[in-house]
């Protein structure tokens, strides 16, 4: 098993003379020799997959930039044209064209698409209607519990209407922008309505199975999906509620004293002063911040981020700080007092709603905005422009354009296009169990749209049918959302709604306390794969049928999801039982799976059912799989110097992780690339770190590495670079050392210069053999548990007093393994021997 992230190598010579940075690139005119003109019609070839095909009977055509498509000039893709008996054959080394001469308006008789891969080949034409449409996203969950409205289950009319995406099992997608907004070629493009809709402008997609190819070309005419800064892959905290300045402070206080990691402070719209017959407000509540300034200086130098919750629908009130100003520059009479109303097609309106009032707070410290547009539809000047869609473009390439920073903003689903532009807020999900089983499904078919980024109210936002917060419910939310793009809590105003971790107690606290570690964990290798999803528009949580199209299983188990390319989820939807959860899982063939919180390597090419306490999460991991990783981080402001890489049981490996400045523009061509291998050959391991490659502003001469080798027996020898390591039973960061609570092999790299090469090797064993992935972490956990409940709960204990010998030896034997690691054997060998004998004595 091999992963990689194909990216190309950045060069030290921009760090010398950089650039601008990403920005959204506008190229719509396709290069010529991919063009073919016949008459009223236009044919463009994009890429082997993907052909535009236009109808105009005007024969002008048009080469702007559209909401969906804004680069047409692609490398030219091999491909033939000929006329033959009347039709234009065009064909590349995937699909074939037909259109019959001088018939003009396309349709069934004088056009045809034919698919060439001899497994999957069809014949399609404009009258041919999509069956297996996999779906995209909708604009919000507000009102619906899971996929229904208010609980409406039998009602199928009430269920939500998710937008189609751009896979479909039929192996074709036929996007129509014949009546789509069109960019205006200003400086900064503007909404300009088609002047003639009595055309036809179609994008037609030929892909059969093969879902990766196509949303990388969907990427190429439509726009990458920015990445999103390093710190927004932390944990946010956000709440409805008049929150202070003092307050804040006292949270983050707590956040501090619990050791819980944060990177983003979402403040809702109670930061504002208001008229109370409204939710607009563009002035901070001196009552609740008396000097914003210094709290946003205070938020900086606790390395947090800072977004502002907006509704800009009322438009600019007269008790308004900016309102004198605003109103000079838009020539507003202010003699009645009235609000200067809102505009959002009205360049002039944005660009004082920008320059008078938002970039100001900017700099003041806000990082960036949260959108909550919940009024009208569409805009009041131009036909169907939603607003949703509208506000995401202004906001997002208004940052992209007036800042260094990275473009971030937080708002609903706009429509088609809208994946340049997040991150997404899904609204007011129900708290109920319904609502978080619904939730994976939902997230994973964004990908279909390149909305990779949906931000949940994790917990969910309100309170269904009964006034109370199950704790099991949310921590397997927590759970989840530590597994989803964006890790964000929020709930309503509620009193009853505390969702701070520290006021759950035992087993609840200690899972949510670790569903937050395992996200901050698990950061490097989400950034990495958030990369892929900027370089391929492969999502993070993606359907299982990207990686596995051609099997029916795939399909089948719509909640389960591919989190990057090497970790497989397995969503808990419902209750437990007597403190057990059950899920049903597929786990594909071609590799085997490592239950990582269990401990237990599992075959690929089966369903099976599994079970999880209320610490555990149903987790797999690619046999053999290379897993950055970071440790003990309280949050992504700046990179860690501490990178823990996760090597895991079974077959040979590698990872190229990646790395950059963190938050600014420059990362299409300033980041660093680091290949980790390890390849097992006869009972030695070979783990590999390749000299770094690549460049980025303020990059680290060295790190600490830490080798952390999962499921693994206890070595023989271990050496670095030629050097044998001694073993230490505490942790150092000169010896190696061995967990027998994970069963893992720890390595330190203290001080690791990055642009050289270091390799690991470790000897095991030749004449012990033993498979220790059976479950031994889950099993030498559950013991411990019970022994602990039975030597110190309030039933009798054992009879003489003394803990019997074979329950004693058994408990211990994480620890015996770390103190005796010359007999690791005897003492593995003995707990499987005595496991049951010592459960008996504890009944």
């Amino acid at each position: 098993m091999k992963t990689r992230v194909i990216f190309f190598l950045c060069i030290f010579v921009s760090l010398l003379y950089p650039l601008q940075g990403y920005t959204t690139t506008y190229n719509p005119k396709a290069n010529l020799a991919s063009v073919i003109i016949s008459g009223d019609v236009r044919f463009t070839v994009l890429t082997p997959r993907v052909i535009r095909m236009e109808w105009d009977s005007t024969k002008t055509f048009n080469d702007q930039s559209s909401f969906l498509v804004i680069n047409r000039n692609l490398p030219v893709p091999e491909f033939t044209r000929k006329e033959k008996g009347g039709w234009i054959i065009i064909k590349t080394n995937e699909m074939e064209l037909k259109y019959k001469k001088n018939t003009g308006k396309f349709t069934k008789e004088n056009l045809q698409i034919k698919y060439l891969d001899k497994q999957e080949a069809f014949v399609w034409r404009p009258d041919n209607k999509q069956k297996g449409n996999l779906k995209g996203t909708y604009r919000t969950l507000d009102g619906y519990d899971g996929e229904y409205i208010g609980g409406k289950f039998d009602d199928k009319s009430k269920k939500m209407p998710i937008e189609d995406g751009i896979l479909s099992t039929d192996g074709w997608t036929l996007i129509d922008e014949s009546t789509n907004f069109l960019f205006d070629q200003s400086d900064w493009p503007w909404v300009e309505e088609r002047k003639d809709k009595n055309t036809q402008d179609w994008y037609f997609m030929a892909y059969g199975k093969h879902y990766k190819n196509v949303l990388k070309d969907f990427t190429l005419i439509a726009g990458k999906v920015p990445l999103p800064p390093r710190y927004a892959f932390g944990y946010w905290w956000s709440r409805y509620w008049n929150y202070s300045d003092n307050d804040l402070r006292n949270l983050v206080a707590n956040f501090e004293k619990y050791s819980i990691p944060l990177d983003v402070l979402v403040i809702d719209m109670d930061w504002h002063e208001t008229d109370r017959h409204q939710w607009t407000g563009w002035t901070w509540d001196k009552n609740l911040f008396p000097a914003p300034d210094k709290f946003l200086q205070w938020t900086k130098a606790k390395n947090l981020k800072v977004t502002l919750n907006l509704h800009p629908a009322d438009g600019i009130a007269p008790f308004e700080e900016p309102y004198e100003e605003f109103a000079k520059k838009m020539n507003f009479d202010t003699s009645a007092k009235k609000n200067i109303p809102y505009e959002g097609s009205n360049k002039k309106f944005m660009q004082n709603l920008f320059g008078v009032i938002l970039h100001p707070m900017e700099k003041q410290g806000v990082d960036f905005w949260w959108l909550d547009w919940q009024q009208w539809a569409t805009d009041k000047n131009i036909k169907g422009l939603s607003n949703t869609w509208w506000l995401n473009y202004t906001f997002f390439t208004d940052m992209e354009r007036n800042s260094e920073k990275r473009p971030l903003i937080y708002h609903r689903w706009g429509g088609l296009g809208n994946h340049r532009y997040q991150i997404g807020f899904s609204g007011d999900s129900y708290i109920t169990w319904e609502s978080l089983a619904f939730q994976p499904y939902f997230t994973n078919i964004a990908s279909n749209v390149l909305y990779t980024y949906w931000s949940h109210d994790i917990g969910g936002h309100m309170f269904f049918g009964k006034n109370y917060l199950d704790p099991e419910l949310y921590v397997r939310w927590m759970q989840y959302g530590a597994l989803s793009p964006i890790f964000r809590t929020h709930s309503t105003k509620n009193p009853l709604l505390n969702k701070e971790i520290w006021n759950f107690k035992g087993e609840y606290f200690d899972a949510l306390q670790k569903s937050i570690s395992l996200r901050y964990e698990l950061a490097p290798y989400i950034y990495t794969m958030a990369r892929k999803t900027y370089d391929e528009g492969i999502g993070l949580c993606r359907p299982m049928y990207y990686d596995y199209p051609k099997v029916e299983q795939a399909y089948q188990y719509p909640s389960q999801y591919m989190f990057g390319d090497n970790v497989l989820v397995a969503p808990i939807g419902k209750a437990g039982v007597e403190g057990i959860s059950k899920v049903k899982v597929w786990l594909p063939a071609g590799d085997d799976w490592y239950e990582w919180q269990t401990g237990t390597m599992l075959k690929g090419g089966q369903e099976i059912e599994r079970e999880f306490t209320i610490d555990e999460y149903p987790i797999y991991i690619k046999a053999g799989a290379v897993i950055p990783m970071y440790h003990n981080v309280k949050n992504l402001q700046s990179e860690p110097n501490q990178t823990v890489i996760g090597i895991f049981p079974g077959n040979s490996g590698s990872f190229d992780i990646y790395e950059d400045a963190g938050d600014d523009k420059n990362y299409d061509t300033q980041y660093a690339l680091t290949t980790v291998s390890s390849v097992n050959t006869d009972r030695t391991q070979h783990i590999t770190i390749f000299p770094r490659k690549g460049a980025y502003k303020e990059m680290p001469e060295t790190k600490d590495y830490t080798i952390k080798v999962y499921g693994a027996e206890m070595p023989k020898s271990v050496s670095v670079n030629g050097v044998k390591l001694n073993y230490g039973f505490i942790m150092n960061n000169r010896d190696w050392n061995y967990s027998g609570k994970e069963l893992a092999i720890i390595i330190p790299l203290p001080l690791a210069q990055c642009n050289s090469k270091h390799e690991i090797v470790i000897e095991y064993d030749k004449e012990h053999v033993m498979n220790v992935n059976v479950g031994l972490v889950k099993r030498f956990k559950e013991l411990s548990k019970r022994y602990s409940e039975y030597k110190f709960g309030s039933h009798p204990c054992w009879p003489s007093g003394i803990v019997p010998e074979v329950v004693g030896r058994c408990e211990e034997t994480n620890r015996k393994i770390e103190y005796e690691p010359e007999r690791f054997y005897e003492h593995i060998d003995y707990f499987i021997s005595n496991e049951q004998k010592s459960w008996d004595l504890m009944k």
